[in-house]
């Protein structure tokens, strides 16, 4: 009976699928409710009690969407050794990469089949570890598919050191942790020093900081580079600042709820679009991409944004000529993330234990991981220490130091507003409100298109 219940939960929510790291798109296709909190079903004792099995299995299957982990745990982990573009070798364990591309979803659906034959499969083809992003996390740690790193042997004194935000992301509805990250991923705005220094007279952090400051001051700051004959940047750069600064949830009582600040951020986009001051580029498209190459002022994002989206190793890019700066900007916020969960029965119990704890709390790991991919690291800690030393200055930011600010985000990050159907709410808001910018209706009708999408993927709400 028990199965039947969480096959159906996640049937039901398996279709309920932001961005990866740098990745695309997790569209959510129709049906039920995504697993809020209220939804997860209860384990029993003896499955929320049960210890790692003693006998270590011989391959060790990691599900994830690209290839960012993958890279991390060549990169970082102790011993590890490549086989080939898949596959590796840790001591006398085989580590298979299952990778598929989030493009429609597939990667969520994928894992959802895996999980749901978990229990049935092989040993050596169970599921191991897979990797969640913030934006569908709930819809796995509720239920009893992801372990509690409790029952690994991890405990909170291991984790300590963490952004409490970071753990925030991925614990159930009882409070338990079920997944540990080596990010975190507070942003700012990212800007082209020569615009800075051609319309503002200064590439400093702190004078393009204060031209920035605000909306009201963005917004000048955006008609002087406009008048200079450049872009600020699309609309879809700024659509996480506002979501990330909302007073409520998306959906309330039952009921979707368009807040404040997303009608505001509406109504600045709409503005900066009609002036020619900002695009409607989507993000990740061909369009959007050549503002790396210097008729953009500025993108916005976290860190992870240096390293997989500036073409910082191509010859002749901004960020290979170190051409890029960073500050805060208008609003503190986060963007993405990837968390490490344990399948519930993996057969590598004591391995995935080692491999979170290697990967998310060994300090001189995480510091390598900064260093070498100029990565914002989940260590309070060694985020510290690269704020004040050489070692945190980025060649790709023309010398500077990022991390004080990368660190003081994370502290500010506030998930209050997180709810089970960000995604859907998101995702569908950025579509219909592209439509509006690019003159295709008015506000009203952009509107009810929002509302009809959610509701066709989510019946139970209403608007």
């Amino acid at each position: 009976m028990k199965k039947k219940v969480l096959c159906a939960l996640l049937s039901a929510t398996m279709v309920a699928g932001m961005m990866a790291g740098c990745g695309g798109s997790n569209e959510t296709p129709s049906s039920a409710a995504p697993a809020a909190s209220s939804q997860a079903p209860a384990a029993s004792s003896a499955e929320s009690q049960a210890a790692p099995a003693e006998a270590e299995g011989t391959v060790l299957n990691i599900a994830c969407w690209n290839e960012e982990f993958k890279s991390r745990l060549e990169d970082h982990y102790p011993g590890y050794e490549k086989i080939d573009g898949t596959t590796g070798k840790i001591g006398d364990v085989t580590v298979k990469f299952n990778i598929t591309p989030s493009d429609d979803n597939a990667y969520q659906n994928k894992l959802d089949t895996d999980l749901l034959n978990q229990a049935s499969a092989a040993a050596d083809d169970k599921i191991d570890l897979f990797l969640v992003e913030a934006d569908y996390a709930l819809k796995y740690v509720d239920t009893d598919y992801a372990m509690k790193l409790s029952d690994l042997g991890i405990s909170d004194a291991d984790l300590a050191d963490q952004y409490t935000y970071t753990q925030d992301i991925v614990k159930d509805s009882s409070g338990a942790l079920k997944g540990s990250s080596w990010q975190a991923c507070s942003a700012g705005l990212i800007y082209n020093r020569e615009i800075a220094k051609a319309v503002l007279g200064s590439d400093d952090p702190d004078a393009v900081q204060a031209a920035v400051a605000d909306w009201a001051k963005y917004t000048e700051t955006a008609a002087k580079v406009q008048a200079a004959g450049y872009k600020m940047c699309s609309v879809n750069d700024t659509y996480r600042v506002y979501s990330n600064n909302v007073s409520g949830k998306w959906v309330q009582d039952g009921k979707i709820v368009v807040d404040a600040n997303m009608k505001k951020w509406v109504d600045d986009s709409k503005a900066l679009v009609d002036s020619k001051a900002e695009t409607t580029d989507d993000l990740w498209g061909d369009d959007w991409a050549k503002g790396k190459d210097g008729n953009v002022f500025c993108y916005f994002g976290p860190a992870w944004f240096f390293n997989f989206c500036l073409d910082a190793d191509r010859e002749g890019s901004v960020a290979n000529a170190g051409g890029w700066g960073y500050c805060v900007g208008p609003q503190s916020f986060y963007w993405g993330g990837t968390w490490i969960c344990a399948a519930t029965g993996t057969d590598n119990a004591s391995l995935v234990k080692d491999i979170i704890l290697t990967m998310t709390t060994d300090k001189a790991v995480l510091k390598e991981i900064a260093t070498k991919d100029a990565d914002c690291v989940n260590s309070k800690s060694v985020l510290a220490d690269l704020a004040g030393s050489a070692d945190g200055n980025l060649a790709l930011l023309g010398g500077q130091n990022p991390y004080k600010q990368l660190a003081d985000g994370a502290e500010k990050v506030d998930l209050s507003n997180l709810s089970a159907y960000d995604q859907a709410c998101n995702e569908e808001f950025q579509n219909a409100m592209g439509n509006y910018f690019k003159g295709n209706g008015d506000y009203d009708a952009a509107l009810e298109q929002f509302y009809k999408a959610v509701i066709e993927k989510h019946p139970e709400l209403s608007k």
